[in-house]
């Protein structure tokens, strides 16, 4: 097999494959195989027709063409191994000779990953956060466990900003009751930002047994969009108060006896968080600086497949909502628009991402054991709230383990940029992040996993 490689752009090539025939005989054979399966010739049994009867009956152009479907995809695999291009699309092949028993000759279109050389990175200079835990931060954790344990008393007063109401509501158009915008018993916490606009306003300053109506735009239904009369009925008002900071506290709480343990503890998490958050900011922030200094064109059509897997998913999310697309963005304080902004500048920075770290990769032979592999599918079933054998099942079905030992390896060059790095803090404190590993892992490298992990956790 011969192949040449024109450069139609920098991010797009040529290649002109030619195939002597006796490279086809599996693929041939495969396909006298397929069409003596498929016909019926009298005398024979299926499966069972000679090849020179197939001819004869049916013509050689239907095996070629058989054989030319199976062959082509692989010999187009063999030739981008052959090359050492990197395709990025899928290609647009076009047989454009065959000369039976002789050789056959097609073309291949494809973007690829443009040719660029990453810059040494040792030493990029970065500034991460302090780990100082201040009285503040452990404070901040701990009003965050009494909001979790706070209880909800009822109270003759009109509602403030904060309290919960339990009400009634129902909207009407045009004085006609609308059905499926009615709900009852509902509990609500005044100014938590309801999509329905009015809400919050309306509720402040009402009392147990008001109705009140206000108009608004409704956010869900077939209704969606236009403006109704929302009539709210309160029943309750309650509220929320916030158990006293004590040892009672502390055993209700968590594990400890008392105040004074439960806050060293809080203090040591928090530390333990700040150290990954400064890894995680190192390796992020080395990764931005080494990209400030790679100027690469993008692929057309991977920029594009990026921007709609990423309006896919939007799509989706809003279907799931149940809300109009308006209430949608309004419950997420921005606009379509500006996603929609965020996606093209997003898109363009993961191909880039992906393309550096892939070439890193490369540079410094990274590979994926067994056990990194179990470990991923593990943290992403946990994340999921799956098991991780079902996890795991899912992926070798659809293909997906590649794409996981992907995002492992390419995790593995980003820690390879921040391990590189000269690291300070705001304080000017240098940052060793060998020793953070040290002192979170052992000596394992911290996954970004677990300041996830940390965040979700803060009272530990």
């Amino acid at each position: 097999m011969k192949t040449a490689v024109e450069e139609l752009s920098p991010t797009r090539v040529k290649l002109t494959v030619e195939v002597p025939f006796d490279e086809l005989r599996p693929s041939m054979d495969a396909a006298y195989k397929k069409v003596a399966q498929q016909v019926r010739v009298p005398g024979f049994r299926p499966g069972k027709v000679p090849a020179r009867i197939i001819e004869q009956r049916f013509g050689r152009a239907v095996v070629l063409e058989e054989t030319l479907n199976d062959a082509v995809p692989k010999l187009y695999g063999q030739a981008v191994d052959e090359v050492d291009v990197f395709p990025v699309s899928q290609p647009d092949i076009e047989v454009t000779k065959i000369d039976d028993g002789e050789q056959i000759e097609f073309t291949a279109e494809v973007d690829i990953r443009p040719n660029f050389e990453v810059p040494d990175f040792a030493g990029i200079e970065v500034t991460v956060d302090s780990a100082e835990v201040s009285d503040e931060d452990v404070d901040a954790q701990l009003n965050a466990l009494r909001q979790r344990f706070a209880t909800l008393t009822g109270v003759e007063r009109p509602a403030a900003n904060g309290d919960f109401v339990v009400m009634d509501l129902r909207a009407e158009i045009d004085g006609k009751n609308i059905e499926e915008q009615q709900a009852s018993e509902v509990s609500y916490e005044v100014g938590a930002g309801s999509v329905l606009q009015g809400l919050d306003t309306a509720l402040e300053g009402m009392s147990a047994g008001e109705e009140k109506s206000f108009k608004t735009e409704l956010v869900g239904g077939e209704n969606a969009g236009e403006e109704a009369d929302v009539i709210i009925t309160v029943k309750s008002v309650k509220e929320k108060v916030l158990p006293e900071l004590d040892d009672e506290f502390a055993q209700l709480a968590s594990e400890f006896d008392t105040l004074d343990e439960l806050k060293t503890s809080i203090r040591e998490q928090a530390r333990r968080n700040k150290l990954i958050d400064q890894v995680v900011q190192a390796r992020e922030k080395a990764l931005d600086a080494l990209l400030e200094q790679i100027d690469i064109p993008l692929p057309d059509s991977a920029l594009k497949a990026e921007i709609d897997a990423r309006k896919h998913n939007l799509d989706h999310q809003v279907a799931e909502s149940g809300l109009s697309r308006d209430a949608f963005f309004r419950l997420y304080q921005t606009t379509e628009e500006e996603r929609l902004a965020e996606f093209e500048k997003n898109s363009a920075r993961a191909i880039k991402v992906g393309f550096v770290l892939d070439k890193i990769v490369k540079a410094e032979e990274l590979g994926v054991s067994e056990q990194e592999l179990t470990n991923f599918v593990v943290r992403r079933a946990m994340e999921m709230g799956v098991q991780p054998n079902e996890l795991a099942k899912h992926l070798a079905d659809n293909d997906q383990l590649t794409l996981a030992m992907v995002e492992i390896v390419r995790d593995k060059a980003k820690s390879v940029i921040g391990d590189s790095a000269k690291v300070v803090d705001t304080d000017g404190n240098e940052v060793d992040l060998k020793a953070i590993y040290t002192e979170i892992n052992g000596e394992e490298p911290v996954q970004e996993e677990a300041a996830a992990e940390a965040e979700d956790k803060p009272e530990a």
